[in-house]
C-alpha cells in the first residue's frame, strides 16, 4: 500500500514525531492511522525513558499573567541545552505548564515533593473519616490509597489531567521529551492570586 504525503502529515500533526518516523509507522501498520499513533507513542515513551536520567540544567524561567491580572505564575522548566530552551516548541510547553498552574492551582510539582508529614496527616484524616471507618477494616487501606491518588491529582502538577484531554501533565512532558530529544524537568513554580491569604 502506498503511503500518501497527506497521511504522513496528519500523523505528524497528531504525534509531533519526525516525518520519516511517521512514514515508517504507517508502512508497518499498512496505513492504519490509529495503530501508527500507538507505535509512535510506544517508541517515544521508550526514548523518553532513556533520557530521564540525563542532566537538565538549562531551560527558562517564564511568567504567565492571566487576563485581568488577578492570577500570575512564575515557573522554571529545565532542559539539557540553551539551544532547545530557545525553541518555539519548548517555550510553548513552558507556557502551557504555566497556564495549567494558573488554572488548576497545584501546590507541588509531583508526589515526591510533598513533605512526608503532610502525606501522613492527609492519610490520618482520610482514615478517620466516618465513611471510611464504616467499611470493613480489610479494605480501609485500599480506600485511603484510592483517595490519596485522587488528592495527588489535585495538588501535584504532573499528576493533573492536562486541560480537557485524556493525558496527564506528566504524559505531556514525556511526549515533549520524545519529540524534542532532550530531558525536560519542571523544577519549580509559584502561583499568586490577588487577595489570597498570606
Amino acid at each position: 500500500m502506498a503511503i500518501t504525503a497527506e497521511a504522513v502529515k496528519e500523523l505528524r500533526e497528531r504525534t509531533g514525531a519526525g516525518m520519516m518516523d511517521c512514514k515508517r509507522a504507517l508502512e508497518e501498520t499498512g496505513g492504519d492511522m490509529e495503530k501508527a499513533v500507538g507505535i509512535l507513542r510506544e517508541r517515544g515513551l521508550a526514548a523518553a525513558a532513556k533520557k530521564a536520567g540525563r542532566d537538565a540544567r538549562e531551560g527558562i524561567v517564564s511568567s504567565y499573567i492571566h487576563t485581568g491580572g488577578r492570577v500570575g505564575v512564575l515557573i522554571e522548566v529545565n532542559c539539557e541545552t540553551d539551544f532547545v530552551a530557545r525553541t518555539d516548541e519548548f517555550q510553548k510547553l513552558v507556557r502551557d505548564l504555566a497556564m495549567q498552574v494558573a488554572g488548576l492551582a497545584p501546590l507541588y510539582v509531583d508526589v515526591d515533593r510533598i513533605p512526608a508529614a503532610e502525606i501522613e496527616a492527609k492519610k490520618a484524616a482520610l482514615l478517620a473519616d466516618e465513611a471510611v471507618q464504616s467499611k470493613p477494616e480489610a479494605i480501609r487501606e485500599k480506600i485511603v490509597d484510592g483517595q490519596l491518588a485522587k488528592w495527588y491529582k489535585e495538588v501535584c502538577l504532573l499528576e493533573q489531567p492536562f486541560r480537557d484531554e485524556d493525558r496527564t501533565v506528566r504524559e505531556l512532558v514525556t511526549q515533549r521529551i520524545a519529540t524534542i530529544g532532550e530531558n525536560i524537568r519542571v523544577r519549580r513554580f509559584v502561583r499568586f492570586a490577588l487577595g489570597e491569604e498570606m
